[in-house]
């Protein structure tokens, strides 16, 4: 019996310890649904398909094991092409594409990570590439002043 009970908290370790591998990333509505059950600042990642900053934000800056730990923990996590026409979802009672919703939050620049409040109401941005350790100064900055916070 003690070795079940051993072999399953090792099998939850390694799972929570495989689930902080990479970001969660989720769709706009489900970062939505999910901060309306438990409130959390939501991260933006405003990107294109032929942006080399983007790519190297995603090779480089969003495998840091320290980056990966800190968005889990304080964000729901967004992937948004700028240019995607095509998918679309509900938005307080309006339609958007990704490209419509990135143009509706002024996005102007790639990467570009827009960072919106618990009560989805106020957003601010943070532009352009930047390393790891760069990248959590900025967004810890965002969180230590609570932008909106209930």
């Amino acid at each position: 019996m003690k070795k079940l009970v051993f072999i399953g908290l090792l099998l939850l370790a390694a799972n929570f310890a495989q689930a902080q591998d990479k970001i969660e990333w989720l769709k706009f509505e489900e970062a939505v649904a999910a901060t309306e059950a438990n409130p959390k600042m939501l991260l933006v990642d405003v990107y294109t398909d032929w942006c080399g900053w983007c790519k190297k934000m995603d090779k480089e800056t969003f495998t840091d094991p320290a980056v990966i730990k800190y968005i889990n923990e304080k964000f729901y996590a967004v992937k948004m092409n700028a240019e995607d026409n095509k998918r679309t979802f509900d938005f307080k009672d309006k339609e958007y594409t990704e490209a419509k919703m990135a143009g509706a939050m002024r996005v102007q620049s790639y990467p570009n990570f827009v960072i919106i409040d618990p009560t989805l109401m106020n957003i601010t941005q943070l532009p352009g590439y930047r390393q790891p350790v760069e990248f959590l100064d900025g967004l810890s900055q965002i969180v230590d002043k609570g932008i909106g916070a209930k």
